[in-house]
């Protein structure tokens, strides 16, 4: 355990990207099986204990800590983990501390009646930055900027291989990843696919800065709408069908109304949306549907998912990466007039001859759903990862309003100390502000310092790690669009909202009303 403590503080401390690489790879290296699985597991998201939560280590906390000093310092540090790892009384005795394999074994079996006691002891018997990590991996909430891609570069630098070699494997396997380390490794075997339906890793587009236009030729792209859904991968091989997020999560038991009675020997991607009578719906309608273990009839009627789809990956075996984009598309209409499955259909291309053609397109397609254009170079092949040139996303300008500051929460990780996630809003007829969106980017490292203290300095009351202030700081905040919600007092609820520009000089008099925001709603 105490190398994965170790790793974990240093990790938190190491903000450069090289930085953290040699950290993992050293860690991959000196640990043995299966700790360093069940740690990659912790770091990729792909491990869930389902007795620890929380609030059981803060019910742990409260029969050592006084309530009010833990209440205090919970306020002042702003991090479960962090306040419980400091302020633990230990009583010292026989306990011995369990490697990373033991704890998670061992929290797996136990009863939640008795988890409490067991974690007491193991706390006695480690150090805070022990008891940190500890709490950290039981929870789920590493935080300690190490993204999925970043932990699968690590393996792929420590076998000196590329990082898509390993994504093309990683679902074939599970945790504590004892054949892929094993092939890494040398001299193991690479693991078989040829029955597991698994992920191929996505391609993704540039954003492309108008500039960009006076150097690309218009005849070299093809032109598609960018929907407002989730990217989606459907994999069907050897009698297995799985769907996938952008990110490589199955996401398939979520969505049985889309999977049901397909019967594909394909990997296709596309846009998964909610679609009603051939129109596709707003985004906060999809929202429902996501992130949910199960989902019931009623919803399932109610909120009918499709996917749109943008491309063909593989063929009865046939891997079609290297093909063109448009050799691709050609095998991806033909594969859909031969097939036609229900829930499905082909994403539609937009005829251009010039950008200016492409740009009267992009600013008079005004339906629901629709972000901007997808470029795509006919003669690119299918590449994982964001390469620079073959693909751009013309996204429409987002939309600007102006409000006002009301409350702001200590952030996680690095901002554990800031406040640096702020609620803002604007004017109802009556005067008063109603809270219309929350934020917590767009802004540098120095504004972040700038809005903290402003926030300290002009706070009027304190909710534990959430303060409300004097209502004067105007903020531009830039969003995506709207869409109603019967979930928010305003009864709007904001796309990607983040924070355009301070607005030091503007009366918070002068900042948007409710009215405004209303009149930006795609028509019911």
């Amino acid at each position: 355990m105490k190398a994965f403590a170790d790793l974990l503080d240093s990790l938190v401390f190491q903000h450069g990207r090289n930085g953290k690489l040699a950290l993992l790879r050293r860690y991959l290296r000196d640990t043995p099986d299966p700790d360093r699985g069940w740690a990659l597991a912790a770091l990729t998201g792909d491990l869930s204990l389902r007795q620890a939560k929380p609030a059981l280590v803060r019910g742990v906390a409260l029969e050592r800590i006084d309530e009010t000093l833990f209440a205090l310092s919970y306020d002042f540090v702003g991090d479960l983990a962090e306040t419980v790892a400091l302020v633990w009384p230990e009583r010292p005795g026989a306990n011995r501390v369990p490697t990373v394999s033991e704890l998670i074994d061992t929290v797996e079996t136990t009863g939640k009646s008795e988890l409490p006691s067991l974690l007491a002891g193991w706390f006695d018997a480690m150090t805070a930055t022990e008891r940190w990590a500890t709490i950290k991996l039981i929870t789920g909430a590493l935080r300690v900027g190490v993204s999925a891609r970043l932990a699968k570069t690590a393996l792929a630098q420590h076998a000196g291989i590329e990082t898509d070699a390993v994504e093309e494997v990683w679902h074939a396997v599970e945790p504590p990843y004892l054949e892929l380390l094993a092939w890494l490794d040398g001299p193991g075997e690479r693991p078989d696919l040829s029955r597991s339906a698994a992920f191929r890793p996505v391609m993704l587009a540039h954003p492309l800065d108008e500039a960009d236009l006076e150097t690309l030729e218009p005849s070299d792209f093809r032109a598609e709408w960018k929907w407002d859904g989730i990217r989606v991968q459907i994999v069907g091989e050897a009698d297995r069908l799985r769907l996938y997020s952008r990110s490589g999560d199955e996401i398939g038991p979520a969505f049985p109304d889309l999977l049901e009675g397909l019967d594909l020997d394909v990997t296709l991607d596309g846009e998964l949306l909610v679609m009603r009578d051939g129109a596709v719906a707003p985004f906060a309608d999809l929202q429902k549907r996501l992130n949910r273990k199960t989902v019931s009839a009623k919803m399932q009627a109610s909120h009918p998912v499709h996917v749109r789809l943008y491309d063909i990956l593989a063929e009865a075996g046939e891997d079609l990466r290297l093909l063109t984009f448009d050799e691709r598309r050609g095998r991806l209409e033909d594969w859909f007039d031969r097939t036609r499955p229900s829930r499905l259909d082909l994403s539609e291309m937009v005829p251009f001859t010039t950008w200016d053609d492409l740009a009267v397109h992009r600013a008079e397609n005004t339906a629901v759903g629709v972000e901007g254009l997808m470029l795509k170079r006919g003669e690119s092949s299918y590449v994982p990862g964001r390469p620079k040139g073959p693909w751009f996303k013309w996204k429409r300008d987002p939309e600007l309003v102006d409000a006002v500051l009301m409350y702001a929460q200590r952030g996680h990780g690095k901002r554990s100390s800031f406040y640096s996630d702020y609620t803002f809003g604007v004017w109802r007829e009556d005067g008063d502000l109603v809270p219309v969106g929350k934020a917590y980017s767009g802004f540098t490292d120095d504004e972040l310092k700038q809005l903290d203290k402003w926030v300290r300095d002009h706070t009027t009351e304190r909710f534990g790690p959430v303060r409300a202030v004097e209502q004067h700081l105007v903020l531009e905040v830039a969003f995506e669009g709207l869409q109603p919600s019967t979930r928010h007092k305003s009864g709007v609820a904001m796309r990607f909202p983040r924070i355009s520009r301070i607005r030091w000089d503007k009366p918070a008099a002068e900042a948007d009303v409710l009215a405004t925001l209303e009149t930006m709603l795609p028509p019911a």
